[in-house]
């Protein structure tokens, strides 16, 4: 079973149909989304999880019809999602940045919880945090961190909800090469056990990452496929990269 299908997903802004009848399947590994400005990858990632409606079409998350869910409720289903503009808690531990991810995914805080429920929060933020490695900053207070490690721990946050589907946006924006390198690494090991979409304009960290990979242009799907695949489609070329058949 695909983790999540999308059926004619349209929306429109006014007069503007930014995502136009998408139909699309996403399975095991890393698919990239990707497309020249204006294509409609973000308003596409965002009906995917729910920070905006559709307009038109049915999505469906591991068969489930969630097309009307808002996002905190896809959330508690299985779908995490980062942002491009990073999110933590600054001033808390990174520890505690992830423990409170992992609280809200299983059961609403309050003050009658179980010590088992703690002790399986506080196992799902750790194990998090050493998928991202970051266990070694546990205890560090997280304002404290590089701007790679609070992208990392972004997505720990994420990870500590124990998601089936794992969007990611823009995950290496504004890092340096060795900060890219190591999240690149990290986003792989995710991949072994979670499906993860992401949008980014980093073409080098997409055809070196990603299973698969989604051209959208002007709203549709332009072209759908591996890597090596995607990299010699001439329509590709000519919309996303800027050149054309002949200078190919």
């Amino acid at each position: 079973m695909n983790v999540l299908e999308l059926e004619g997903v349209s929306r429109q802004f006014g007069g503007l149909r930014a995502v136009d009848g998408v139909t699309l399947s996403i399975g095991t590994g890393i698919t990239a989304l990707i497309g020249p400005n204006g294509a409609g990858k973000t308003t596409l990632f965002n009906l995917m999880s729910g920070l905006l409606p559709v307009s038109s079409g049915r999505i469906r998350f591991r068969g489930q019809d969630i097309t009307g869910l808002p996002a905190h409720r896809r959330a508690k289903l299985g779908m995490a999602r980062t942002l491009q503009i990073k999110q933590v808690f600054a001033g808390l531990t990174v520890l505690e940045n992830t423990w409170i991810a992992a609280r809200q995914r299983h059961r609403p805080l309050d003050p009658f919880r179980r010590a088992s429920d703690d002790r399986a929060t506080r196992a799902a933020a750790e194990a998090a945090l050493e998928t991202m490695g970051l266990e070694a900053m546990a205890g560090r207070q997280a304002g404290s961190l590089a701007y790679g490690d609070i992208a990392l721990l972004e997505i720990a946050m994420a990870l500590a909800t124990q998601p089936a589907l794992l969007l990611l946006d823009e995950p290496v924006c504004g890092m340096s090469p060795s900060e890219t390198e190591r999240t690149v690494a990290r986003i792989r090991a995710v991949s072994a056990t979670t499906d993860v979409v992401i949008v980014e304009h980093d073409m080098d960290v997409v055809f070196g990452l990603a299973d698969r990979v989604v051209v959208l242009a002007e709203g549709r799907v332009l072209a759908d496929g591996p890597p090596a695949v995607i990299a010699r489609e001439p329509a590709v070329r000519e919309a996303y990269l800027g050149e054309d058949e002949e200078a190919a």
